[in-house]
C-alpha cells in the first residue's frame, strides 16, 4: 500500500516553495542510514481546479510551453520528527529539495491569468535499502499527500472590504496586542498577483518577510495591510495594462485603507506607509498624488507610472512626502527611464527634502538558495527589484552614497519606520526614533 506524505512550504525570495517533504516510517531510523540517493522525488504540477498537469511558458518571454513536471533534488535527507526537525533517530525521514529557479518544479505558484497556487503533486521512491535492527526497509513508496504547513503565513488573516461600489479582498496581519499605537504598512502588489487567490497577495513573493519578528521589530511592531484586485491596478476601465496614468481602483482602495484604519483603532494614522512593486508601484505613486497629505511615505519599486503624466503641480504636492524609489538599470518589463528616474529627478529639482533612490546594475540572488548552471548567485530577471526590497537590502543612494538619518546609515525600512506626518523631518524626534529601532 502506497503511504502519505506531508510537506513544508517556505516563502523565499521567488515566492514559495515546497523545502520539505516529511515520510512516516514503519519503524525508527538512525541518521547513518539515510541519504540525498535514498530516495527519488518526482513531482507533477497541477492546476488546483481542473487536476491537469500545468503546461508553462520557457521562461517569462518564451511563447514555448512545456508540461511542469519532472524530478525534484534532494539536499539532505536525516530523521525528524513529524515537524521535519532533526532527530538522532525518528520515526519519520525529512527530505530538503532544492529551491531551482529555471523549472521551480517545487514551487507551488505558477503563471496562469495570473499567479495562483497550484498542488504539487508528489511521488516518492525509495530507490536504496534502509538497514534497521531487525529487516531491512525496501520498496516504500509514498504519493498520497496529507498535510502541509507554511510557517511564514502565520497570523494572516484574508477577508474582503464592504465599500459597496467595488469590494476588495485583502490580506492583513495584526501585530501582538498593545495600547500603544502601531503603524500600518500597506503593500500593493505586481500584475502577477492580481485575480481571486487573495493568499497570493503576500505570499506570492516575500511579502510575508514584512510580519517577520525581524522587520516587526523595526517598526516596534505594525500592521501590514496586502489589497488585492480582480485585474491588475493598471486596469483604467478597459480591463487590460493602461499606460494613460489611471486606475479604476483608486477610490476603492483608500476606502479599503479607511475601512482598515477606522475598524483597527490602535493604527497611528500619522504612521501610514504605502508601496509596492511594478503595478503596485504604479499605483503607490497614484495614491500619493491623489491623497498628497495622507501617507507618511512611499516607497515604489519598479514602478510603472511613467512620468509624462505626472504633472508639475502633482510633483509640488508630494515633494514633501518622504520616498524611496527602487528600480534596476536593465529592467525590461518597467524602463526606469521613462518612469521613475525623471519623477525623481523632478522631485530633487522641486526641493524634495527626503527623497531617495536605490539603483541596482540588476538583481542577483544574495540568499544562496538560487544558484545557475554554475554554482553560482543566479541573476533574476532585472525587473524583481521587489526581491532586494522586501529583504531590507536597499541601503544605498542613487549616487551609491549610504542613506543616512541623523549621521547613521540606514535601510530602506528603518527609513521608513522613522516617518510621521506628525514630527515631519523634525531632526530631534527622528534621532529618538532612529534610536528605539537599533
Amino acid at each position: 500500500m502506497n503511504r502519505p506524505y506531508m510537506t513544508v512550504t517556505e516563502v523565499t525570495d521567488y515566492g514559495p516553495y515546497i523545502t520539505k517533504i516529511i515520510l512516516p516510517m514503519p519503524v525508527a531510523v538512525k541518521s547513518e542510514v539515510l541519504s540525498e540517493d535514498t530516495f527519488n522525488v518526482y513531482v507533477e504540477r497541477r492546476n488546483k481546479k481542473n487536476g491537469e498537469v500545468l503546461q508553462l511558458r520557457k521562461d517569462f518571454l518564451s511563447e514555448e510551453t512545456q508540461s511542469s513536471k519532472g524530478y525534484c533534488r534532494v539536499t539532505k535527507a536525516y530523521p525528524s520528527d513529524d515537524e521535519g526537525n532533526k532527530t538522532p533517530i525518528g520515526n519519520y525521514a525529512t527530505l530538503e529539495l532544492e529551491c531551482e529557479a529555471i523549472y521551480r518544479l517545487n514551487s507551488e505558484v505558477a503563471y496562469l491569468e495570473h499567479n495562483v497556487f497550484v498542488f504539487c503533486d508528489f511521488r516518492i521512491t525509495q530507490v536504496k535499502e534502509i538497514p534497521t535492527e531487525n529487516e531491512p526497509i525496501s520498496g516504500l513508496v509514498y504519493d498520497h499527500y496529507s498535510a502541509g504547513k507554511m510557517e511564514q503565513v502565520r497570523g494572516w488573516v484574508n477577508s474582503e472590504s464592504s465599500y459597496a461600489e467595488m469590494p476588495l479582498r485583502f490580506g492583513y496581519y495584526s501585530p501582538n496586542m498593545s495600547k500603544e499605537k502601531h503603524p500600518l504598512i500597506i503593500w500593493l502588489h505586481g500584475g502577477g498577483e492580481g485575480g481571486f487567490d487573495t493568499t497570493v497577495a503576500y505570499a506570492g513573493n516575500n511579502v510575508v518577510n514584512l510580519s517577520s519578528e525581524k522587520v516587526q521589530r523595526i517598526f516596534g511592531g505594525a500592521y501590514v495591510l496586502a489589497p488585492q484586485v480582480p485585474t491588475m491596478w493598471m486596469d483604467d476601465g478597459s480591463g487590460e495594462f493602461s499606460w494613460s496614468g489611471n486606475s479604476k481602483y483608486v477610490s476603492s482602495l483608500k476606502a479599503l485603507i479607511d475601512e482598515f484604519v477606522s475598524v483597527h483603532p490602535n493604527i497611528d494614522v500619522n504612521r501610514i506607509y504605502i508601496g509596492g512593486c511594478s503595478n503596485g508601484g504604479f499605483m503607490t505613486m497614484r495614491m500619493i498624488i491623489d491623497y498628497p497629505c495622507f501617507f507618511a511615505a512611499a516607497f515604489p519599486v519598479c514602478e510603472a507610472l511613467l512620468d509624462k503624466m505626472i504633472t508639475d503641480q502633482q510633483i509640488k504636492d508630494i515633494k514633501d512626502t518622504p520616498i524611496w524609489f527602487t528600480h534596476a538599470q536593465n529592467d525590461t518589463i518597467v524602463d526606469p527611464q521613462i518612469t521613475a528616474i525623471p519623477t525623481y529627478e523632478r522631485l530633487l529639482k522641486a526641493g524634495a527634502p527626503d527623497v531617495h533612490f536605490s539603483y541596482f546594475d540588476k538583481v542577483v540572488d544574495t540568499s544562496g538558495i538560487f544558484k545557475d548552471s554554475e554554482g553560482n548567485p543566479f541573476e533574476f530577471f532585472g525587473h524583481g527589484t521587489w526581491i532586494y526590497m522586501l529583504k531590507d537590502e536597499c541601503v544605498l543612494d542613487y549616487d551609491g552614497s549610504p542613506v543616512k538619518v541623523n549621521g547613521k546609515d540606514v535601510t530602506l525600512l528603518q527609513w521608513l519606520a522613522i516617518q510621521s506626518k506628525s514630527i515631519g523631518h523634525n531632526k530631534d524626534t527622528s534621532e529618538i526614533q532612529y534610536n528605539k529601532i537599533n
